[in-house]
């Protein structure tokens, strides 16, 4: 395989585009951020990177508070429009027909559309650059019933899983194993 040298981007992928709420009940708001991940599992802990230009960056910063809702494919069109207009101008809830939800543990409200809503409330912030990182303790998982199987597993395969590659949109799709499944025994049917 033969490659070329581009010089650093942002090019790492897929992403999930999600609709992050910040805000309270009586104004709330959703933008799409694509720069978000899980930065450690003990305590839990999140991040989203927020452009201070944004109408949701003094939300969040005022706050300290905000909510990673997971993106699926019937939210497409909700997670494209939010990431275009600014919640400065548009009640983005009204616009993409997105219902606000009281969450357990912040006033930020949850997309009650979402099947899975992390509550996430701010320890730390970054300034990076053109974007502000703000690191935040994930304080509990709010998870769609439907979602939850007779042993207590969480099924998101029940779930159209939605994913961001270099400007485009994607449906997750085949599962491939699980994890350690490359490393797993194999069983050779043979008696000993």
């Amino acid at each position: 395989m033969s490659k070329l040298e581009w010089k650093g981007g942002t090019l790492l992928a897929p992403v999930p585009p999600a609709l992050v709420t910040c805000g309270n009940m009586e104004k709330p708001n959703v933008l799409t951020v694509a720069w978000t991940g899980i930065l450690c599992s003990d305590p839990p802990k999140t991040y989203v990177s927020v452009r201070p230009t944004r109408y949701s960056y003094a939300l969040i910063k005022e706050s300290g508070e905000f909510v990673i809702n997971v993106p699926t494919v019937p939210l497409a069109r909700a997670v494209d429009t939010c990431g275009v207009y600014s919640g400065k101008d548009k009640n983005k809830f009204e616009l993409c027909s997105l219902t606000p939800e009281k969450g357990f543990q912040v006033a930020a409200p949850t997309i009650a559309e979402s099947p899975l809503s992390l509550e996430c409330r701010v320890t730390d912030t970054v300034d990076l650059g053109s974007h502000t990182m703000f690191i935040a303790d994930i304080l509990c998982v709010d998870v769609d019933e439907t979602l939850i199987d007779e042993s207590g597993k969480l099924c998101l395969e029940k779930v159209k899983l939605l994913a961001y590659s270099h400007g485009e949109y994607y449906e997750l799709g085949k599962k491939l194993g699980n994890f350690g499944w490359s490393v797993k025994k194999k069983h050779t049917g043979k008696r000993k």
